[in-house]
């Protein structure tokens, strides 16, 4: 097995301060957090700016700092998000990608989204690939259910995305594919040939499925976008505790941890 890319999600649009007192919000909050879990063994950091206020935006000059806090303090693969907030414009959304980030995600569809709708228009989708392209930017493509998967393997087929290709597995978002290890198994059956996967397990699903990705080859991305409790009912008092956990599992079960050089690698990016 390659050696396992751990991804720290340590902000996300929707995850309130009320919430998890220990959420970081501004560029420097985030510059430190992403040090901490690069010390714990994450690779790549996965990031959504905040207005000072805690509301979510995609301004380009907000990410331009967030990634010299980050870049300032360690050497992880910072990957945007595209994906912004819910109700967000598709301009919005890709105006960081301006920036030329190592990664940024790449949403393959639309999905109900607890009370919402995250909305992917397939031109949009486009657009997004072919900017990334532009800017030598590394998509992850971000799947919240199987027909995402198999718009990703059309894709893929007719040369639309880059190959090989790196997925991220979102599951267990209310209106997307559920967060159990049949879900995984399922998403697995039907990957894309050559391409590297990521499970992102939403809430209690986090800790079975990041241990199922470590056992099968695959990678993990943990963090308070996804999940702030530690276990049930004890709210996590950091990412870095997250990722922590991670890497303490993996060394249990004989899976050694990627460093940022070796993630680039891994994923056939540029070195950084």
């Amino acid at each position: 097995m390659d050696k396992l890319i751990i991804t720290a999600a340590l902000t996300g649009a929707e995850v309130t301060r009320d919430q998890q007192p220990a959420l970081p919000i501004t560029p420097e909050e985030i510059g430190i957090a992403a040090a901490a879990c690069a010390e714990a063994g994450a690779s790549i950091v996965h990031v959504h700016a905040r207005w000072p206020d805690g509301s979510p935006t995609q301004d380009k000059e907000v990410y331009r700092q967030i990634m010299d806090e980050v870049r300032q303090r360690c050497e992880v693969i910072v990957q945007i998000s595209t994906g912004g907030a819910v109700g967000m414009t598709a301009q919005e959304r890709l105006a960081p990608v301006a920036l030329r980030p190592e990664m940024a995600t790449l949403s393959m569809g639309s999905v109900n989204f607890g009370g919402d709708v995250f909305y992917n228009h397939p031109a949009d989708i486009d657009a997004y690939a072919r900017e990334m392209q532009l800017q030598g930017v590394k998509p992850e493509l971000e799947i919240f259910d199987s027909g995402m998967l198999a718009t990703a393997r059309r894709w893929l087929a007719k040369g639309a995305l880059p190959s090989p290709a790196h997925v991220d597995f979102v599951l267990g978002v209310p209106g997307g594919m559920a967060g159990t290890p049949q879900a995984l198994m399922y998403m697995l059956s039907e990957l894309p040939p050559d391409a590297t996967w990521t499970v992102a397990g939403i809430g209690a699903a986090q800790l079975p499925l990041t241990t199922m990705a470590i056992l099968l080859g695959g990678h993990v991305r943990v963090g308070f976008e996804d999940n702030i409790f530690y276990r049930k009912g004890e709210l996590a008092v950091s990412n870095a505790q997250l990722v922590a956990r991670v890497a303490r599992l993996a060394g249990e079960l004989g899976r050694l941890v990627a460093t940022p050089a070796e993630a680039r690698q891994i994923l056939h990016m540029a070195q950084g």
